[in-house]
């Protein structure tokens, strides 16, 4: 099979990216032929507010680009991961008059919620969910904190709206899990269009021997990750070692939080290597998920479960969809420094149901998220939306 690949990378790299490179490697694994159309935000700041606004709108350029590429490579099948915001969704246009089926996969809320999280103001808001026109976004300066760059976004979500782009030219989207699923059906997008396939580990990092006596946090140092309430949580567990790994903007509030609550048991390792961060899950009590935001479908907790590390998270959103309770990991109320700290100390003092909540983990890694489980997925996906093309034709 050839399948055209498209994706538009941000400017600070995340899940987004790893997952595309992933995806394609996986299928040239197997003998696909992938054809790749990328391109990358920081071109966003060379363009003025005008080129910006009607480039998110329309990439007349990258529509172009992508119509000559489809006509000297014939793919078969077109799988999306991001558009915004300098390829655009000119793109799905470019594959439509192609008759190149479209597949997109769903990796946050951007078609319905403008910084595409579904949080404001440190708590879950879905103020847009629903409307035509994402208003409360704009009012809000959701996208940047600009009121200008919000309605930009706004209206590339409206625009695309009113021409049936989300329902009619698409013809097949990826939820990330059940929850995202659910949530994109409340939100407007057609169910019967909508699959859930979750996100995988390119390479598997093995079990974790779990000797090391900590637990630990992995992830960007953000309020929407939940940090400062892993911290709160923390003040009434000073003597359970802690490591912190990751870097954000919330750094030096991280660094005199601990600094004035004297967290000696706390130590902020900043960001580190992929295998360098790896063998710290795999040698790790727990690893704590406190995320306060629906979430995707986060890599760090499908690491941990494939290191047979029991993770802590919040019970919200995908988090909540992955974590089973008490099964292969434990859940606490998001936000809620005390549960967290009284889950955590529950684990911490229990030897035997950690190794049990690892041992689950492990399972449904093998089960669910190795690389050719997913692959069997994905084919799956493509078959039957070139199945149903051909039927319709």
């Amino acid at each position: 099979m050839k399948i055209l690949m498209v994706h538009n990378f941000y400017q600070q790299a995340g899940g987004e990216d790893v997952v595309f490179a992933a995806e394609k490697d996986l299928l040239r694994q197997h003998g696909h032929e992938v054809i790749e159309f990328t391109a990358h935000n920081d071109q966003v700041e060379q363009m003025d507010k005008l080129k910006l606004a009607t480039n998110t709108l329309w990439s007349r350029e990258y529509k172009q680009k992508l119509t000559a590429l489809i006509a000297q490579t014939r793919p078969d099948i077109a799988h999306f991961h991001n558009t915004f915001m300098v390829i655009s969704p000119a793109a799905y246009y470019a594959c439509r008059e192609a008759g190149i089926p479209i597949i997109q996969t769903l990796h946050n809320y951007r078609l319905f919620c403008l910084n595409a999280t579904f949080y404001r103001d440190n708590h879950v808001c879905e103020d847009c969910l629903g409307k035509f026109f994402p208003l409360p976004g704009v009012i809000h300066a959701c996208y940047r904190d600009s009121k200008v760059v919000s309605g930009v976004v706004a209206s590339m979500l409206t625009t695309h709206r009113a021409l049936g782009t989300w329902t009619r030219v698409i013809d097949r989207y990826i939820a990330l899990t059940e929850f995202a699923r659910d949530k994109f059906v409340e939100a407007g997008l057609p169910a019967e269009k909508l699959c859930v396939k979750p996100n995988f580990l390119k390479d598997d990092p093995g079990l974790g021997q779990h000797q090391g006596r900590y637990m630990i946090f992995v992830g960007r140092l953000t309020a929407e990750k939940g940090i400062m309430t892993l911290l709160e949580a923390w003040k009434n567990n000073p003597d359970i070692p802690l490591k912190i790994v990751g870097d954000g903007p919330l750094m030096e509030e991280v660094r005199a939080f601990v600094a004035a609550h004297q967290l000696t048991s706390v130590e902020i390792m900043g960001r580190q290597k992929r295998e360098d961060t790896l063998a710290l899950i795999q040698n790790a009590y727990a690893l704590l998920f406190p995320s306060q935001w629906y979430e995707g479908m986060p890599m760090t907790i499908i690491e941990a479960f494939a290191c047979g590390t029991p993770v802590i998270g919040s019970e919200l959103g995908s988090v909540a969809a992955v974590i089973a309770d008490g099964r292969n990991g434990l859940r606490f109320e998001p936000g809620n420094p005390l549960d967290l700290a009284e889950k955590a100390r529950a684990l911490w003092t229990k030897d035997q149901l950690a190794a049990d909540l690892g041992q689950a983990a492990r399972n449904d890694y093998e089960h669910y998220y190795t690389a050719e489980n997913n692959y069997t997925q994905l084919l799956q996906i493509y078959t039957d939306v070139l199945q149903r093309r051909q039927n319709i034709g």
